[in-house]
């Protein structure tokens, strides 16, 4: 399920210009999201932040993810400690403890196996280990 969610983000763009605007970020997460924003950063550089309760939240800029029709589209990391950042977002992400869990139960109970068993035609099946085919 992707997560979305209105943001401010301020900071200083590719030219050293300071900013304060609205955004968007997608793909929200523990550590970080993906910014939606109309403005060129620097990856590497820092932006704060704020969420719709007026939590302010420090992040790095870590990749540029893609660029269409204006807007830009970063991944952005936290750079606050884990208490801080991981109700950022107003989410209670499962820990990872508890993903390892549920994986186990369900490897128990044969969801996994189930859901990834795929019976192929035979004569899509190969009968021996692969061969190079010449070029014409």
């Amino acid at each position: 399920m992707a997560l979305s969610a209105p943001v401010g983000l301020s900071g200083e763009d590719n030219q050293k210009c300071p900013f304060t605007m609205a955004a968007k970020a997608t793909n929200l997460n523990r550590h970080g999201a993906a910014i939606h924003v109309a403005r060129q950063l620097l990856v590497g550089s820092t932006v704060t932040v704020r969420n719709a309760r007026g939590t302010r939240i420090s992040a790095r800029v870590v990749a540029q993810l893609a660029t269409s029709q204006g807007v830009s589209v970063y991944g952005i990391e936290f750079t606050e400690p884990g208490d801080v950042s991981n109700g950022f977002w107003g989410i209670s992400f499962p820990s990872l403890e508890n993903r390892a869990a549920t994986a186990q139960i369900a490897d128990q109970s044969g969801i996994a196996r189930r859901r990834h068993n795929v019976v192929l035609p035979q004569a899509s099946v190969p009968s021996g280990p692969p061969t190079a085919h010449p070029r014409h």
